[in-house]
């Protein structure tokens, strides 16, 4: 076979070793992306313990189950040790779906974020109907594929490799798969162009798990989103629908990620998934305030464009049908069926619209309030969990909600479950995640529902008009190389053809780039294989291959490995800001250049954490390789202050933050602080440097042992350890990174002569 003309089709169906015909219910949404499902014969009426209730299998869960050919795959979280803070972790869980036994289980231990406990796991795995494949992003960023047997067929971490931001309260949603792609929503503050906070979507390889388009379709976002993206046709394109965090409701090409429209609905972030009603209109529902009032919350259904813009819309307010100002809904997603709208507000009414109109046709309490959970339709009967623990049964008419059943959920001590996600159907069966367990009940013969037709037709790709790079970022160490898959796309963004010949690659600085930069590595011209030297300085920039006329751009980094070392003695301080003399801190460091400043303190150039945005109060900023271990990393620290007010000023190792606590004079050892918390007392004064250095021990029965010393600059370095944190299990690998939080963007801290080395 000539490999040189093998397309891109043959290649995917050699690596994928797709399944044909994967059926069930593969996303929290089910086949028709909506909450609703075509089967029939389902059960009426429910209540724990009930003859119908097949089995309950102990799960503290938030998220819907997926299910595939018969086997369930559900997230959630628990406990599995004595210890009540470190054994805490999330799962990813496989079940036989008829008879309710674990098949394999998948656990994932946080690390460096800031998600409470009990928010933990509110998320659903999503599966590839080609390959059967299951795709998950727990709450911390971590992004892993497994085969339906349970084998790891990858791993990213979206904290360290596109600064992933993470919040209190979890929210990381679903994946969505689309031909070869599993794309992840989330907030980044990445570097470059991609530096700016922004609600993003990134789009991987679902096989090799290589960075295929990234996207950032709205503006600056006030919120997070979890919203999943609804696949459909534009014209000739293939595009998705999404809310996001910034309160727009966004189109987005699913093939290329280059945004089609937006439409800005609220001040706040959209949470529930659209649904698209008909052709030409698609329908949406938040809970934050309006823009247009200081009213909180709308029901709304758009006129959209049924033909592919050249360029990004930016639709006004005339492009509404109607809207509905009685409903409110902060994170449960409406169900449509036929020209009714059922959704659920956050009072506890069930409620039904006219899709004709926006007018409602009936509300019905049936629970004190709701979070989260969706309701799902199926067999004429609307499935509702809530979320103090009732979950009801209801046939709906034009006229009423006839409510078949009403049942109280509670745990051992009486108290209501909470009920967070929506219902599962699959073959006669309805499957229920709460927090005290997943429920299965209903019909134990049911059949196995026949496939769906896939949403986008697989026409055949047609003639190449535009070219793709992969991966469409890199990162590299000193010392390694990158090589890169150039592929033909014809109009429609379809993979033609894998081109290898006639390519001339070149480094490239956009003419619209802020910073003119390249980054430090050799870059051969015809194969575009670039390799950093192993004195390579940290560095960044951009890269453009040509074919036929045609060209594509990637970009990428060469990050820190181990011997790196920064004193920002070389950076010109040619900026002004508030008076002072600043710039930039290095631009491959993540995140990092909308949050710090490179100025002069005590005689030398150092970094400091800016104040002039409340948001960046808290930062963690990256510089190095994310599979580094065994590495030492210190710093001269120094926090701003006086006696009563001090910041916190630290360093991550190996996914452990170790901080100076200025206000607590405490030197702290944490990875989630509710999950591995730390510290002993270490005096700390305003305005003095202090050296920090840090290591992470592993032994080899997978424990481990954080280490941190700090002491003040210039004195002699300490015998022992000032801190050793012991781990039941350790987290073998991580990127380096500073850390700062200045309370109410009071008093910047700064950061000096970093080194990184082996371990000690």
């Amino acid at each position: 076979m000539n490999f040189r003309s093998l397309t891109a089709g043959a290649l995917l169906a050699l690596t994928s070793l797709a399944s044909a015909d994967v059926t069930g219910w593969l996303n929290w949404r089910g086949p028709n992306q909506n909450g609703t499902s075509d089967e029939t014969n389902l059960p009426d009426t429910w209540e724990p313990g009930a003859e119908n209730q097949l089995w309950k299998y102990d799960l503290n869960g938030a998220g819907a189950p997926v299910i595939a050919d018969g086997k369930l795959y559900v997230f959630g979280y628990g406990q599995f040790g004595d210890d009540p803070a470190e054994d805490v972790q999330e799962t990813l869980l496989c079940l036989d779906a008829i008879s309710g036994e674990k098949i394999w289980e998948k656990r994932f231990p946080d690390y460096i974020s800031d998600v409470v406990y009990n928010r933990y796991g509110i998320g659903s795995p999503v599966i590839d109907p080609e390959t059967g494949n299951v795709y998950l992003q727990t709450s911390n960023g971590r992004c892993v594929a497994f085969t339906p047997d349970g084998k790891p067929l990858w791993e990213i971490s979206l904290i360290e490799k596109l600064a992933r931001l993470t919040f209190p309260n979890g929210r990381t949603g679903s994946p969505a798969v689309f031909e070869n792609l599993v794309i992840f929503h989330c907030v980044t503050a990445n570097w470059g162009t991609t530096g700016p906070a922004r609600d993003r979507f990134y789009a991987f390889d679902k096989i090799t798990s290589e960075l295929v388009w990234y996207s950032s379709p709205g503006i600056r976002p006030v919120d997070s989103s979890f919203s999943m993206p609804v696949f459909a046709t534009l014209g000739d394109q293939a595009v998705f629908y999404a809310g996001t965090g910034c309160g727009n409701v966004v189109c987005v090409n699913a093939r290329t990620g280059a945004p089609v429209w937006r439409f800005q609905l609220s001040q706040g972030g959209v949470n529930s998934q659209v649904i698209l009603y008909g052709n030409d209109k698609l329908i949406a529902i938040h809970g934050k305030e309006n823009i247009d009032a200081t009213s909180k919350g709308r029901l709304v259904c758009l006129n959209i464009p049924t033909e592919y813009p050249a360029e990004q819309l930016v639709l006004d307010p005339s492009v509404e049908a109607w809207r509905n100002d009685d409903h409110i809904g902060f994170t449960s997603s409406p169900t449509l069926v036929k020209d009714r709208v059922y959704t659920t507000n956050f009072t506890g009414e069930l409620i039904c619209v006219d899709a004709t109109n926006g007018k409602t046709l009936w509300q019905d309490k049936q629970s004190p309030d709701q979070i989260h959970a969706s309701p799902t339709y199926g067999d004429g009967k609307i499935y509702s969990p809530w979320f103090e623990g009732t979950f009801v049964i209801t046939k709906p008419s034009d006229e009423k909600a006839e409510v078949l059943s009403h049942a109280e959920i509670k745990d051992a001590e009486g108290s209501g479950v909470k009920c967070l996600a929506a219902p599962t159907i699959w073959a006669g069966k309805v499957y229920l995640s709460t927090r005290d367990g997943l429920y299965c009940f209903g019909n134990k013969d049911g059949q196995f529902p026949t496939p769906k037709a896939p949403v986008i037709a697989n026409k055949p790709a047609g003639p190449i008009t535009q070219l793709q790079i992969i991966p469409a970022e890199f990162a590299i160490t000193p010392g390694q190389k990158q090589e890169f898959k150039v592929y033909g796309l014809d109009k429609r963004g379809r993979r033609c053809e894998l081109i290898t010949d006639d390519l001339s690659w070149e480094k490239f600085v956009p003419p619209t780039a802020k910073v003119k930069a390249e980054v430090d590595a050799t870059l051969d011209p015809k194969t575009g294989t670039v390799t950093a030297a192993s004195d390579a300085k940290i560095s960044a920039g951009a890269l453009k291959v040509t074919h036929n006329g045609m060209s594509a751009t990637t970009r990428g980094r060469v990050h820190a490995g181990l011997g790196y070392g920064e004193d920002f003695e070389a950076v010109d301080l040619k900026m002004e800001f508030a008076g002072e003399k600043v710039n930039f801190p290095p631009l491959a460091w993540l995140g990092a250049r909308i949050k710090w400043h490179v100025l002069e303190k005590d005689g030398s150039k150092v970094i400091a954490n800016r104040l002039d945005n409340i948001l960046f109060q808290r930062t963690m900023n990256f510089f190095g390789d994310p599979e580094l271990k065994n590495y030492t990393l210190s710093a001269d620290v120094m926090t701003d202050g006086n006696r009563r007010i001090k910041s916190t000023v630290g360093l991550v190792n190996q996914r452990y933050l170790v901080t100076i606590v200025g206000n607590q004079n405490i030197l702290e050892v944490s990875s989630n602080h509710e999950r591995v918390k730390a510290s002993v007392k270490f005096p700390v004064k305003a305005n003095t440097w202090y050296h920090l250095k840090t290591h992470v021990k592993s032994n080899p029965d997978g424990s481990g042992e954080v280490l941190a010393k700090a002491w003040p600059k210039g004195e002699e370095e300490p015998a022992d350890w000032s801190i050793k944190t012991p781990v039941k299990q350790v987290h073998p690998k991580g990127a380096p990174g500073v850390f700062a939080f200045s309370p109410q963007s009071q008093k910047r801290v700064y950061v000096d002569n970093i080194k990184l080395s082996k371990g000690e």
